[in-house]
């Protein structure tokens, strides 16, 4: 599963532990989880320092500078999460569960978890349910708005 995340994005920020959790128990079913950094000029070691703000160790991260793993997933938010299966469809893609009924309104009891419910599927060889739903957060900015 992948994870596009970025650092000054507050939503993505606060599924932080969240996203750990998807992936250490995930993980031990086979699972392998990454993180996909979408920030305009993010570099390494401000990378590092995120990873270690928010406790992501021993997860694999990368900086999608180009906006390629993102166009290819057809990400548009972070967070937004994508199950890749091991034949490289994608399977699932959007959001991580309803927490946020809007931006900016985070709801009381979280009452979909619709990424678990994806891998669930997944992992036993059936259609996932729901598989794309709308995530709520920040933009991911077009490589070619960047000005590159």
């Amino acid at each position: 599963m992948q994870f596009f995340i970025s650092t000054d994005c507050p939503i993505s920020n606060s599924y932080a532990p969240e996203i750990q959790r998807l992936c250490s128990d995930y993980g031990m079913k086979g699972v392998s989880c990454s993180l996909i950094y979408e920030d305009a000029g993010l570099d390494a070691t401000t990378m590092r320092k995120h990873l270690n703000e928010y406790r992501y160790g021993g997860i694999y991260a990368v900086i999608d500078s180009n906006r390629k793993i993102a166009n290819r997933a057809r990400a548009t938010v972070t967070p937004e999460a994508v199950v890749i299966d091991s034949h490289g469809e994608i399977r699932y893609r959007g959001r991580i569960d309803n927490f946020y009924a809007a931006l900016g309104k985070p709801r009381q009891q979280v009452t979909a978890h619709d990424l678990r419910d994806a891998l669930d599927a997944v992992l036993a060889g059936k259609p996932v349910p729901n598989p794309e739903t709308k995530a709520l957060g920040c933009a991911i900015v077009p490589y070619d708005i960047l000005g590159k």
